[in-house]
This record gives structure tokens, C-alpha cells and sequence, in this order.
């Protein structure tokens, strides 16, 4: 990290000069907790050291101008009037940021920014939201405007609903701006409430592996699993009428109107449901520090998203199986929306080499594929690093 931040210190000094603020951003894992998010759920995210840094600084125009360093691309605009998308995509994280502080009543002037980062892209460590909240803290930094942390999260994701155009929920840019070093973030959905949990053992890390595999269908079958949980409802709706998501269901109620439902649609609710009394179980995990059973309900997890919510795929499977055999693995699930991405596992931080070792050469024998694998560590939210 040190380096990257020496590498955007000089290209902003180089670009617009020496006055700037810097800030770290990062990205994010959850724990467990999937797919209940737009069920009004509980989600266990954690910021992690693998972020964004920016160096930003007002430049006294109307006009902004961008460089990310990763792509070794520049963009400039005037921000009078209403701001235009850009073909180059990238840019259009910042310019959304932009766009909704003006909703909120904010003056935003012309500014510099300079960016780059070690979140691996499309790995689902979120690298998108860390950069909108990077840009957002950063701009508030700038200007003295004190916006609570719930409120600026609300605002980063609405960039990306509204200005990028992707419907993500909150969990990510929530994660990222309230992360804490040493502690997972529960998040309640529904509420915004939020509590922090211990997971501060220096003997534990967290270790990704990425199949690489990006399936086109994931985002039509997110939509339909969305539809079959309000089907649920509104089936369940019928015996109790305040139930308003499947945050409010309980599993009798649930059982006892498996015959009312779809096959598919009882499975898909059953999921969620059990999901989100995992998440308030693995917090009691924490707290009493029993990883071993926090391990447990990974797996747990994975088995529901793989045979309920059926949102898995072969290569996670795998991946899946392979950690559950290896030593110093307390546990391992998918991660993310599914049909590709990333494993999350928690493994000792003695048997993280020969874990790294194993599940790449035992990946590669079954699969004839190669995964990347990624180490890290819960660390703090976003935060200014320097003037």
C-alpha cells in the first residue's frame, strides 16, 4: 500500500501541484449474509486493506479533471449544467458522486483528482464503491461539510443506481465508509442500524479465491431470485399481513405453508430466512471469539446458496470442497451474487502458504483452470491519510 500511495503522491504532484488531501478508501468482503440484502436482512461485511487511494484538491474552475493511474487514462469536463455521462466508463463513479451532492443541496466546484488501487477488479471486493466513497469522503474533506456516515452511504449508492446505472444495494459503500480495523460491520438492511463485532485475531486471515469465471446470466437470475422472494411473501401475506419481506418471516410460518407455495419458490424463502438467522448467529460467534463454529455456518451458508437459492456453480463448488478438506480452514463460502467470483475462507495464519499452495495445484488437477488467490486482512473505513 505504501507504495501505491507514494505512486499517486507523485502523479498528483507532477499533474496539478503539491497541495492536495489524500485518502484511503477500501474495499470490501462479506462474511455471511447473501442475498438477504434486498430482503430487508442482515448482512457481516468488513473493510479490508486492499482499497483505493486519491489525491484531491480544489482547482478554482468549473471544470474537473480526473487521472487513473491503473488504466493510465485522463478525463476532463465542465461541471456546470447537467453532467454527461462518459463512454469511458470509469469516470462515471466520480461524475455520479458529483451529481447526487448536488441533489443534496451540496455546491460542488471544479477539482483534481488523481486514483489508483490493489482491489482486484471483478474479483467482488467492490473496488467500484471504494472509489465513489473515496471521491465523496474526499470532497466533503474539502469542502467542511459534515454529513453523517449513514447519510454519505446513501449517497454513494445512489451515484451508482442513478448516474452509473447499476442497482446495487448499500452493503458495499456502507462497508467501506464505516469499516472499523479489527471489527465485522452487521448491518441492518432494513434499518441502517449498524454494531460492531470482533474480528481482530492477528492469527486468522481472510483469503480469497478467485475463479475468474464472470457468468452473463447472473444478472438476469438476481432479478428472478428477487421476484421469487417477493412471490413468497406475498403468498405468506395471505395467514399475516404485516409481514412486509421475508426479514419478518419465521421458519414454522414457513413450513407451515410449504404446501401453498411453488417447490422452487418455498426453497428460495427457506434460504433466506435461515441465512438471516445465520448472520445473528455468526455475530454471537464473534463475540464469544468461537471461530470454529463461525467456520461451520460458512459452510452452512454455501450449502443453501448452492442447493436452495441455487446461485453457486460448479467452479465454487469445487473451490468449496477443496478448503473444507485442507488444515487450518475454519471455513469457506461463496461470496458475492454468484454463477462465478470469489471464495471467501478463513484460514489460520500458519497454514495460509500451504493452503495457498494446495487449493491452486488441487483446482488446476480437477478443473484443468487456474484461480488467483488473495490475502488479506479486516482494516478501517475510509479515512484521510494526509494534507
Amino acid at each position: 500500500m505504501e507504495q501505491l500511495i507514494q505512486q499517486i503522491k507523485k502523479e498528483f504532484q507532477h499533474r496539478f501541484g503539491d497541495s492536495y488531501k489524500l485518502i484511503k478508501s477500501p474495499g470490501r468482503v462479506n462474511l455471511i449474509g447473501e442475498h438477504t440484502d434486498y430482503n430487508d436482512g442482515f448482512v457481516l461485511p468488513a473493510a479490508i486493506d486492499k482499497g483505493i487511494v486519491l489525491a484531491i484538491n480544489p482547482n478554482n474552475t468549473n471544470t474537473c479533471r480526473f487521472y487513473a493511474v491503473d488504466k493510465k487514462e485522463s478525463f476532463e469536463t465542465e461541471i456546470s449544467g447537467n453532467l454527461k455521462k462518459s463512454d469511458q466508463g470509469w469516470p462515471n463513479y466520480l461524475l455520479g458522486v458529483v451529481d447526487q451532492l448536488r441533489k443534496h443541496g451540496f455546491e460542488v466546484d471544479g477539482f483534481d483528482c488523481v486514483f489508483g488501487g490493489n482491489v482486484p477488479i471483478g474479483a467482488g471486493m467492490s473496488s467500484s464503491a471504494a472509489l465513489e466513497c473515496g471521491v465523496l469522503f474526499g470532497l466533503a474533506e474539502l469542502n467542511g461539510w459534515d454529513i453523517p456516515p449513514v447519510e454519505m452511504a446513501k449517497i454513494a449508492q445512489k451515484a451508482e443506481n442513478e448516474f452509473v446505472g447499476v442497482q446495487c444495494g448499500i452493503m458495499d459503500q456502507f462497508a467501506s465508509l464505516n469499516g472499523k480495523e479489527g471489527y465485522a460491520l452487521k448491518l441492518d438492511c432494513r434499518s441502517l442500524d449498524y454494531e460492531y463485532f470482533p474480528f481482530n485475531r492477528d492469527d486468522i486471515q481472510i483469503v480469497l479465491c478467485d475463479t475468474q469465471v464472470r457468468r452473463e446470466l447472473a444478472s438476469s437470475e438476481y432479478n428472478m431470485r428477487r421476484e421469487q422472494c417477493e412471490q413468497g411473501v406475498e403468498i405468506l401475506q395471505q395467514w399475516n399481513p404485516e409481514i412486509e419481506s421475508l426479514r419478518d418471516v419465521e421458519l414454522t410460518l414457513l413450513f407451515q405453508h410449504e404446501q401453498d407455495m411453488d417447490p422452487t419458490i418455498f426453497k428460495r424463502c427457506k434460504y433466506v430466512v435461515e441465512e438471516n438467522k445465520r448472520v445473528i448467529q455468526a455475530c454471537n460467534d464473534l463475540h464469544q471469539g468461537a471461530m470454529d463454529s463461525f467456520g461451520q455456518r460458512m459452510y452452512q451458508s454455501h450449502a443453501g446458496l448452492r442447493h436452495e437459492y441455487e446461485v453457486s456453480c460448479e467452479e465454487l463448488d469445487v473451490l468449496v470442497n477443496i478448503a473444507r478438506n485442507l488444515e487450518g480452514v475454519f471455513g469457506a463460502r461463496m461470496m458475492g451474487g454468484g454463477f462465478g467470483g470469489c471464495t471467501i475462507n478463513v484460514v489460520q495464519e500458519d497454514h495460509v502458504d500451504s493452503f495457498t499452495n494446495q487449493i491452486k495445484e488441487k483446482y488446476e488437477k480437477q478443473m484443468d483452470k487456474e484461480i488467483k488467490v488473495y490475502r488479506t486482512k479486516v482494516s478501517s473505513g475510509t479515512h484521510l491519510i494526509s494534507s
